[in-house]
């Protein structure tokens, strides 16, 4: 079994979350910056078996799709000819952005980490795919 590897795209900075081998757990892993996202997928490819990937899919509150879904596309049809032999999943993230800063203020983080874009993106990541693993279940 290999790990499953969540992805909030962003156009600046990329949020990843991945899970422990057995798929049990769900843990931020960081924030790259986004021009460097394919080679950090492809390094981490090579040192750890990855089943999967779950991306998450921009949309607007009302269901129309964001204008970052282009964007999002773009990296997912490069990330299917990089990586051809691991699947890729659409995830909805709406509002995780939302539940990502509320996690931190029920978590404690101070108002300084709280700012820290790169903290929410590594968190919303997570969230992804802690709502993936979930619906699997």
């Amino acid at each position: 079994m290999g790990r499953v590897i969540a992805i909030d795209y962003g156009v600046r900075r990329t949020g990843i979350a991945a899970t422990d081998p057995l798929q049990i757990i769900a843990n931020g892993l960081t924030t790259v910056e986004t021009p460097r996202l394919m080679a950090f997928l492809q390094e981490y490819v090579r040192r750890e078996p990855v089943e999967r990937f779950v991306v998450g899919k921009p949309m607007q509150t009302n269901g129309r799709e964001s204008e970052n879904l282009a964007n999002v596309r773009r990296f997912v049809e490069k990330l299917q000819q990089t990586l051809p032999k691991i699947p890729v999943e659409w995830w909805d993230e709406r509002y995780t952005s939302v539940m990502a800063h509320q996690t931190m203020l029920e978590s404690g983080i101070g108002k300084m980490a709280r700012r820290n874009k790169a903290l929410v993106d590594e968190i919303s990541a997570c969230i992804i795919l802690q709502g993936w693993m979930e619906r699997r279940k």
